[in-house]
C-alpha cells in the first residue's frame, strides 16, 4: 500500500486522474472500476479534460460502477447512473454498451447481482478500481459487518451512512436504506486499487483504513492485503497517520 498526501482536493483529484489516465495508454481496452459521490468529482473533470484536450480514448475502455441505490431508475437525479452521466460519461467517447451500474430496479437483487458478477467476470475481471471511503471506513456499500461480504449483494445501509447521504438529498427520510453493491471479494480480485478520501471528516476512517487492524468493522482496512493499493489523500484526510507516509 502506498499513500500520496497531497495539498488540496483538486490536486488528489489530478492525481488519480494521472493514473487512470496511463492505465488507459497501456492499455486501451482497460476494465475501469468506477465510483460516485464528491470525493471523485476531480478527479472525474481532469479526465474530462484529458479527453478534450489530448484525446484520451474511452472507445475501447469498459467500465463498471461500485454501486446503486436499490428503488432508484437511472432517470432518478439522484441515482448513481444519473450521477455518472452527468459527471462523466456524456463528456467523453465511451460506448454506451461498455458502461455498466447494478440495476437498482431489478426485481430479484440476488439475480442481479449474480448477473453483475457475470459480466464483470466475462470482462476478465477488473483492472483498476477506484474507491472513495465513508466516514464509517465502508469501500462501496460495504458496511461494517461481522463478515466481509463476497460479491456483488444487497446492502442495508448503516445509520451513519444514511445521515451521511442525506446532504445529496433535501432530507434524512428521501436517503434509500438498501443499495446493490460490489462486495470485498469483488473489489479484492481488481488487479489495481485507487482510494480517495479528502476532508477531516475522513481522516479516522483513513486512519482504521491504512494503520488499523484488518477487520470488518473497518471494511476498507481488507485492502492492506491487496497486492497494489495507492491511498490518494489531501492533508485534512491523512491528519491522524504517522508522519513518515509521502507528501506531494
Amino acid at each position: 500500500m502506498r499513500v500520496l498526501i497531497t495539498d488540496s482536493y483538486d490536486q488528489m483529484g489530478l492525481e488519480a486522474a494521472k493514473i487512470v489516465a496511463g492505465q488507459i495508454y497501456l492499455k486501451p481496452n482497460s476494465v475501469l472500476g468506477l465510483a460516485t459521490g464528491s470525493t471523485p468529482l476531480s478527479m472525474y473533470e481532469r479526465l474530462v479534460a484529458v479527453h478534450r484536450t489530448v484525446g484520451l480514448d474511452f472507445s475501447e475502455v469498459t467500465t463498471f460502477n461500485l454501486d446503486e441505490y436499490i428503488g432508484m431508475g437511472p432517470d432518478n437525479p439522484q441515482s448513481y447512473h444519473y450521477f455518472m452521466q452527468e459527471h462523466f460519461f456524456k463528456h467523453i467517447n465511451i460506448k454506451p454498451e461498455n458502461v455498466h451500474i447494478p440495476n437498482g430496479m431489478a426485481q430479484d437483487v440476488i439475480a442481479e447481482g449474480e448477473r453483475y458478477e457475470q459480466l464483470i467476470a466475462a470482462k476478465g475481471g477488473i483492472d483498476l478500481q477506484v474507491l472513495g471511503i465513508g466516514q464509517n471506513a465502508h469501500i462501496g456499500f460495504n458496511e461494517p459487518d461481522v463478515k466481509f461480504a463476497a460479491t456483488t449483494h444487497k446492502v442495508e445501509l448503516d445509520e451513519e451512512t444514511i445521515l451521511d447521504n442525506s446532504r445529496f438529498f433535501n432530507n434524512v427520510d428521501e436517503v434509500p436504506r438498501y443499495a446493490i453493491s460490489m462486495g470485498i471479494k469483488t473489489i479484492m480480485m481488481a488487479e489495481h486499487v485507487v482510494l480517495l478520501a479528502n476532508g477531516k471528516n475522513k481522516a479516522r476512517a483513513v486512519y482504521k483504513a491504512v494503520c488499523g487492524d484488518v477487520t470488518p468493522e473497518a471494511p476498507a482496512s481488507i485492502l492492506q492485503l491487496h497486492r497494489d493499493v495507492v491511498v490518494i489523500l489531501d492533508k485534512e484526510a491523512a491528519e491522524l497517520l504517522p508522519a513518515n507516509f509521502v507528501s506531494i
